[in-house]
């Protein structure tokens, strides 16, 4: 009996442990949190138990998506419906609840220049679940040391002298974008196109042919499954709250890990090939320069541990594909999609580059002198930028300004908030008026941290001289080809799946010139 009620005694104690445990992670810790940033002046939402506000952030985003919204670029409310309520709500600098981790918004230009300019102490949060990173992890995902080695190695299969041998490729998949939409539109030269997934295909052509050289067809199924991938993991996100929810075997995690594995198998039997044949060197695309700054690096060091495994350079492969593909469609689309509205400045642009390069192949000294264009990607970026937010976590109690934050706390710099801020960026700031970058980002911005649309600080986009540079050659040939406005079957609706998208695509009519 004296054995049994032991054993009753350890169990009893084990439960309220693992109780304890459990409302102290879900409960306690969370509302202390709670109560410590209120002390200092932040307002925020009430946490919820388990959920924080993930509920209403889907509930209240699915309302959002099931309209369109009239044509004008005052998008926020639309993309981000929660937090844009809560910014307004509360305060630029306030508090939500993403599960049990409260999240802090950060929109003053002096904190987020400090976050973004200290990478070690601000981290990026970690792509935490298995789920995430079905998708995407590699650089994107390291912090400290570990994002200097990787910054290190791929660094040089960003560098200009190495994009220039990448321009015939752009020219080639654009020429296709190009003689499509021409059929497209047949003898009459005049007609509707949806612009969206075309620019989506381009893009991703482009990735294909720039990331993989001679093995972009197999680049081009990596391509569709990344895509799906990202649509899937979407879906799941929105479920995360459920406890174990990435342990069922759901028809979609199980589609999600299929897709994961074929991917990989698909990188990994171009890197074979290549190591098979002695071919980790003097290639052009940015698997080639990536392998080839691997193995320099692990003979410069004598360390086979200061270079990139065969998994992280699997891991970096993917990255190229859904960072390089989606931000230049999505800048290319709303691009056009303002050009479309704002007819004038379509031939204010058309003109220069007429005048400055005529009807031959855009080459990259012509593509420099080119100002206009520089104003008007500037403008679209500023508008619609493919990330709306940035997103940082602190690793210990951190203090930012003149807010002391919680261990893992996480900060959300809403950088389509601050770049539509009308005390930043004046009364016209929901405008579009590329003059405002006539004389430079610097000088549009006074110098402060508010333009944000490739990030900022030392982890600042790597790829953003491709994106930019692949998407202004599109947008000359196109302005070369074709003049175009909103047909009436455009619907203006901005939504993000993972970056900022046109929901019900991007229906344009185009005229042959």
């Amino acid at each position: 009996m004296e054995l049994m009620s032991a054993i009753y005694t350890l169990a009893a104690v084990a439960v309220v442990f693992y109780v304890w445990r459990f409302m102290n992670k879900l409960w306690f810790e969370p509302k202390k949190k709670e109560r410590f940033l209120r002390k200092q002046g932040l307002n925020g939402t009430s946490y919820k138990f388990m959920v924080g506000d993930l509920k209403e952030m889907t509930q209240m985003l699915s309302e959002v998506k099931s309209n369109p919204m009239s044509m004008n670029h005052d998008i926020a409310y639309r993309v981000t419906p929660f937090f844009y309520k809560a910014v307004t709500t509360y305060g630029k600098n306030c508090f939500t609840w993403m599960g049990p981790k409260p999240t802090v918004h950060i929109s003053e230009p002096a904190m987020v220049r400090e976050i973004l300019g200290n990478f070690y102490k601000f981290q990026k949060p970690k792509v935490g679940n298995p789920i995430s990173k079905l998708l995407v992890s590699g650089l994107i995902d390291v912090d400290g040391d570990q994002w200097v080695k990787h910054r290190k190695i791929i660094n040089p299969a960003f560098h200009v002298e190495k994009l220039k041998h990448m321009i015939p490729a752009f020219y080639v998949s654009c020429n296709e974008l190009i003689q499509k939409w021409g059929g497209m539109i047949g003898e009459e030269g005049v007609g509707e196109v949806d612009v969206w997934p075309d620019l989506q295909l381009f893009t991703s052509d482009v990735i294909s042919r720039t990331a993989f050289g001679s093995s972009f067809e197999e680049g081009r199924k990596i391509f569709d499954l990344q895509n799906e991938q990202a649509k899937l993991v979407l879906k799941a996100a929105q479920k995360m709250f459920i406890p174990g929810y990435r342990f069922l075997p759901t028809k979609n995690n199980k589609r999600m890990h299929e897709i994961d594995r074929v991917v990989r198998g698909l990188i990994r039997n171009i890197i074979d090939k290549r190591v098979n044949d002695g071919e980790t060197s003097n290639h052009d695309d940015l698997l080639g320069i990536l392998l080839d700054s691997n193995n320099k690096e692990i003979k410069q060091q004598k360390n086979k541990d200061s270079g990139l495994s065969i998994e992280e350079v699997i891991e970096e492969c993917k990255l190229f594909y859904f960072a390089g593909q989606e931000t230049s469609a999505n800048m290319l689309v709303w691009t056009m999609i303002l050009l479309a509205h704002h007819t004038d400045w379509q031939t204010r642009a058309r003109d220069e580059v007429l005048r400055v390069l005529g009807k031959r192949n855009p080459d990259l000294e012509g593509l420099n002198h080119l100002k206009l264009i520089n104003m008007i990607s500037n403008e679209s970026l500023r508008l619609y930028p493919p990330a709306i937010a940035l997103r940082r976590e602190t690793q210990e109690e951190t203090k930012v300004g003149n807010i002391t934050l919680p261990a893992n706390t996480i900060i959300r710099i809403n950088s389509m908030f601050i770049q539509h801020d009308q005390s930043i960026w004046g009364d016209d700031a929901n405008e579009f008026n590329p003059e405002r970058f006539s004389e430079g980002v610097l000088k549009a911005t006074k110098g402060q941290s508010s333009y944000l649309p490739f990030g900022g600080g030392p982890r600042i986009c790597i790829g953003q001289n491709f994106a930019m540079l692949e998407a202004k050659m599109a947008l000359v040939m196109i302005l070369q080809s074709f003049s175009f406005e909103l047909s009436p079957s455009y619907s203006h609706a901005p939504h993000t799946i993972l970056l900022l998208q046109p929901q019900f695509g991007a229906h344009l009519t185009l005229h042959k010139l």
